[in-house]
């Protein structure tokens, strides 16, 4: 299933990398990826590919705690729940 993750926040060294190295630590691969630093506001946006197996209100959580440990705020949602908020 595809899923999108987004980062927000103040732009630092290391939030790709330590964003991206969490996901492989899980098999969970980046299908497509943007970033961009807005006034030294750092925004990601990932699409992911997460198995069915992989539980995802854990990832979800896990993802929370480590923005908070980077200082940024990291959310995870379906890509169809993503898609439905965001029709014109």
């Amino acid at each position: 299933m595809n899923a999108i993750i987004t980062v927000v926040g103040a732009d630092k060294v290391g939030i790709i990398a330590k964003v991206s190295g969490f996901l492989a630590e899980r098999g969970i691969n980046i299908a497509d990826i943007n970033q961009t630093v807005l006034s030294g506001n750092f925004v990601m946006m990932m699409m992911v590919a997460i198995e069915e197996n992989n539980y995802l209100p854990l990832i979800k959580q896990e993802l929370s705690t480590l923005g908070e440990a980077l200082g940024v705020s990291i959310s995870l949602m379906h890509e169809k729940v993503f898609s439905a908020m965001h029709r014109i």
